[in-house]
C-alpha cells in the first residue's frame, strides 16, 4: 500500500522528515501558507497546499500518515479548531499521526533532569498553549505519537550567522541550560516512529548533552576563530520580553526512550559535534 503523508504546518523540522521520506516513495502533501514557498516545497518533491485558503478534508481523507507542526495560540490549535472532526473520523484507518510539541511542557526544573513521565507543569505561555494542544489531540483516539522537541538548530539555523554580524550575545544566568536537538536527528526519530509505530507513545527529542547557552556561543566563536561576545549578566542583561522568556525555564532532558524504543543513533548527540558539521556544511564549496 502506498504510503501518504498529510504534513500541516510544513516548517523547518518537517522539511526535514520530508526529505527522508521522499526516496522511498511517499507521497507527502504539504501546507503553507505562501504561494512563494509553495514553489520551494514542489521543488522539494512535496505537493504544495496554501491552507488555510484550501480545504484540507479531501486530503485528510487520502492519508495514511499526518503530522502536525502547528504552534497553537491563545485561540488553541488552529488544526483542531477547524479540522478535529474530520481527522477523528479517519482514526480507525490512520496508520500513524505525530504531533510536534515542545519540551517546554516541563517548565522550569532550575536544572534538574526530567524525562516522560515528568509530570507537565508549564510555566511560559507558549508551553501552557502546547499543554492544552497535546490533551487535545490526545483525545480524539487516533494512533497518536507526540514528540516533544528541545531546541532546535540546523543548517540556516546556528549561531554561526550572528557572530559573524558581531550581533551574537553571550548571557550568563545561573544555573541555566537548554537541552538541543539537530533537525536531522528530529527527521529520524520521526521517521523511525513512522516505521514503527507505537500509538501512544510520547518521545523528548533532544542530544545527550543540555548545556548552558555562553558555552554553545563560546564554542561557535571557538570554530570561527573569532573572541566570544562579552558575557553579559541576565539580571542586567537588557533584552525584549520575548528574549527574555527563553530564560525563564532550565533543565535538562532524558532522550533514552528514543534510543530504547525506536533504536536511534543520534547523528549529532552534542552540540559541538552538530556546530562542527554546521560549519562544514556552511563553507563548502558548491
Amino acid at each position: 500500500m502506498s504510503k501518504i503523508l498529510l504534513s500541516i504546518g510544513h516548517g523547518y523540522s518537517a522539511r526535514a522528515i520530508a526529505c527522508g521520506l521522499i526516496g522511498d516513495g511517499w507521497t507527502i502533501y504539504a501546507t503553507t501558507r505562501s504561494v512563494e514557498q509553495a514553489r520551494v516545497l514542489q521543488g522539494e518533491g512535496v505537493i504544495p497546499i496554501i491552507w488555510p485558503d484550501t480545504d484540507l478534508t479531501p486530503f485528510i481523507t487520502k492519508a495514511t500518515h499526518i503530522v502536525s507542526s502547528v504552534a497553537p495560540d491563545e485561540h488553541g490549535d488552529a488544526v483542531l479548531n477547524a479540522y478535529s472532526d474530520e481527522i477523528a473520523a479517519q482514526k480507525d484507518r490512520l496508520e500513524w499521526v505525530g504531533y510536534l510539541s515542545t519540551t517546554g511542557v516541563y517548565g522550569d526544573h532550575d536544572g534538574g533532569w526530567v524525562d516522560e513521565e515528568t509530570p507537565l507543569n508549564p510555566t511560559t505561555q507558549r508551553g501552557k498553549y502546547r499543554q492544552a494542544a497535546e490533551q487535545e489531540w490526545q483525545t480524539l483516539g487516533l494512533p497518536l505519537v507526540i514528540f516533544r522537541l528541545a531546541g532546535i538548530y540546523g543548517v540556516g539555523r546556528g549561531p554561526f550567522s550572528k557572530l559573524r554580524a558581531g550581533t551574537a550575545r553571550c548571557i550568563v544566568k545561573k544555573n541555566q541550560v537548554f537541552s538541543r536537538i539537530h533537525v536531522d536527528d528530529i527527521a529520524q526519530v520521526v521517521i523511525a516512529s513512522m516505521r514503527n509505530p507505537d500509538a501512544g507513545n510520547v518521545f523528548n527529542v533532544c542530544d545527550d548533552d543540555a548545556a548552558p547557552p555562553q558555552d554553545v556561543i563560546a564554542y561557535g566563536a571557538k570554530l570561527l576563530g573569532i573572541p566570544a561576545p562579552i558575557p553579559e549578566d541576565f539580571e542586567t542583561a537588557d533584552m525584549r520580553p520575548m528574549a527574555r522568556s527563553f530564560y525563564a525555564e532550565s533543565k535538562r532532558v532524558r532522550n533514552d526512550r528514543i534510543k530504547r524504543a525506536l533504536g536511534v543513533t543520534l547523528k549529532f548527540p552534542d552540540y559541538k559535534t552538530g556546530l562542527q558539521a554546521l560549519l562544514k556544511t556552511e563553507t563548502a564549496p558548491e
